[in-house]
This record gives structure tokens, sequence and C-alpha cells, in this order.
């Protein structure tokens, strides 16, 4: 298998080296029915959409390379038929690290974003990232939206622009009254605003209010990361990324510096969306460096 061209640890990139260190092999994939035809594995990286029925398989988003065995042993216990689309939310490897492996029998779809940084590889703030291998690419790309008719579903992906990245995808099961809010939407969390890659606050709150204004009170939210999800999920969630934006552009127009923004502790109120790697420290870096225009900043590393 060709080495792994990029991942993410729990939703931040790290280098290729630190992954291929990661245990693989004590990742358990977990199954949730969540409605209809749609069920959600959660292991390590992004979690899965999943429709199954009689015309085969679709799944949102396929992780890391190395657990393809096991996500493929998850999605026998469901049903015996075989992949027939792969959707990637996002260019990001914990969403994208199985493409080469699906691929090879199953069409990989993306927004035509998606596909370039993949292609490209290139610079960027959490360093330097190998163009993807071919057999990973996307080979079925598109700019607005896309309709995959599969088991009943009119699946519906649709673009949400200057989010999480510049690709970014939602992807509605109309029939099952489920939506896949890749990592625009993190359960209860601070998400990655990955500003390098063209995300933005401003561009994630946009789509997020855009999703809550189309969904029905009884949707199933499937995160990024983090446990399922509700409508009131999300609209919380939406209140967090307006209010910690407001704090950090009303602390900015009165000119105090990013020390300053940690110093005064301006998102402690937050406190509780911090976890793991993105506390309301590294958030308030994140904020500040995207609205006072920066698009780096050392949060991004990780060793």
């Amino acid at each position: 298998m060709r080495k792994l061209w990029i991942v993410i640890c729990c939703g931040l990139l790290v280098s290729v080296a630190s992954a291929q260190q990661q245990d693989f092999s004590k990742v358990e994939i977990k199954v949730t029915k969540v409605s209809g035809t749609v069920y959600m594995l959660q292991g390590a990286g992004g979690n899965i959409g999943v429709s199954v029925g009689d015309d085969g398989i679709l799944i949102v988003d396929d992780q890391y390379a190395p657990l393809a065995d096991k996500i493929k042993a998850a999605l026998k216990g469901i049903t015996d038929k075989p992949v027939k689309f792969v959707l990637n939310t996002h260019w990001h490897g914990d969403h994208t690290g199985g493409n080469e492996i699906f691929g090879q029998s199953a069409p990989v779809i993306a927004h035509s974003n998606v596909r370039k940084r993949m292609a490209v590889g290139g610079k960027y703030a959490f360093g330097d990232v190998e163009p993807a291998p071919k057999g990973a690419l996307p080979v079925v790309t598109f700019d607005d939206r896309l309709v995959v008719h599969i088991n009943g579903e009119d699946i519906r992906a649709i673009h949400f622009p200057n989010g999480h990245t510049d690709g970014d995808i939602v992807v509605y099961f109309t029939k099952s009254n489920v939506v896949h809010m890749g990592d625009d939407f993190f359960t209860g969390r601070f998400p990655f605003i990955d500003l390098v890659s063209g995300g933005s606050v401003k561009g994630l709150i946009t789509g997020v209010e855009k999703a809550l204004a189309d969904l029905p009170a009884d949707v199933k939210v499937i995160p990024g990361h983090g446990a399922l999800g509700s409508r009131d999920d999300l609209r919380t969630y939406l209140a967090m990324l307006k209010e910690t934006s407001s704090a950090v552009e009303a602390a900015l127009k009165r000119g105090k510096t990013l020390d300053q923004l940690k110093q005064e502790k301006v998102l402690a109120k937050w406190d509780k969306w911090g976890w793991g790697f993105i506390s309301a420290d590294r958030f308030t870096e994140i904020l500040y460096n995207d609205l006072s225009g920066k698009k780096v900043g050392k949060f991004i590393k990780h060793n």
C-alpha cells in the first residue's frame, strides 16, 4: 500500500510520520443506525455516513487507509451489497484516506476544490503535503450541487463555500431525514477552521444558517466529529460561532493583540467547548487569525 499522503488527528493535520506511528489495530468501528436507510460509522477520523439498500452502499467519507478492512467488515455487518459510490465532504485525510482503496471499485465524488487540493499538495501552515496518489483522487467532481439516486433516496450534495475549507459539501439523505454536515459541524466542540484551505468563520456561520433554514425539526445530524446530533445541537453550535466571533471581533476593534485576548480569556464563557487540541485559547487564535486577515498560526502545527 502506498504511504499515506496526509492524515488528520481528531480533525487536525499531522505529519505522515506521526500517522504511521498510530496503532490503528486498536481502533474499533462503531455502527449506529441513524434513520431510514442511513447508518453512521465511528472509528478514527471523520464520521462516515452510510446509505444501504437494494441498490448497494453509498458512503460519505472513508477515514484512514489502514482502517479500510475494518470499515468493510462493519459494512458487511449491515449488508452484503457492494459499495457503489463514495462522497468526500472535503479534502482532509481523515475523511479521504481510504479513497485509494474504496475507489478501486466505486467512483469517488467530491467538490472540484477537493480534487485540486489533493492533486497539487504544497506548503500549508501545518507543513508540506505531498500530492495524493492518482487512485485516491475523486473521479467525479462538481461545483455547486449534485444528486445521487440510490436506495430510494435522492441524496443531495451541496457545496457550502469557505466554511471548514473551500471544498466543503453537506449531504442530505432526503427520504431518511438525515444530513451529514462534514467538518462544518462538530458536536459540542469548537471546530477546526482550516484558514489556509479557504475556510473562514463567517463562511462557516453562513453555511450553518443555510443548513438550519432547510432542515426539519426532527432531522438527524451526522457531524464530522462527535456524537450524532439534532437540529437543536446545530442551532446551539451556530450560536457559539456567532458569539465567539463577535467577542473576538469586538476586541480587535479595541486594538487588542492576540496575547492580550488570551491573557484576558476572551472566550472563557465558552471553555466547555474546548477539546483535545482546540482549547478556548487555540480557538481564540483561529478566530483572531481569520478576522484579522492572517492565514497561518502556530496553533495549526502539531508535534
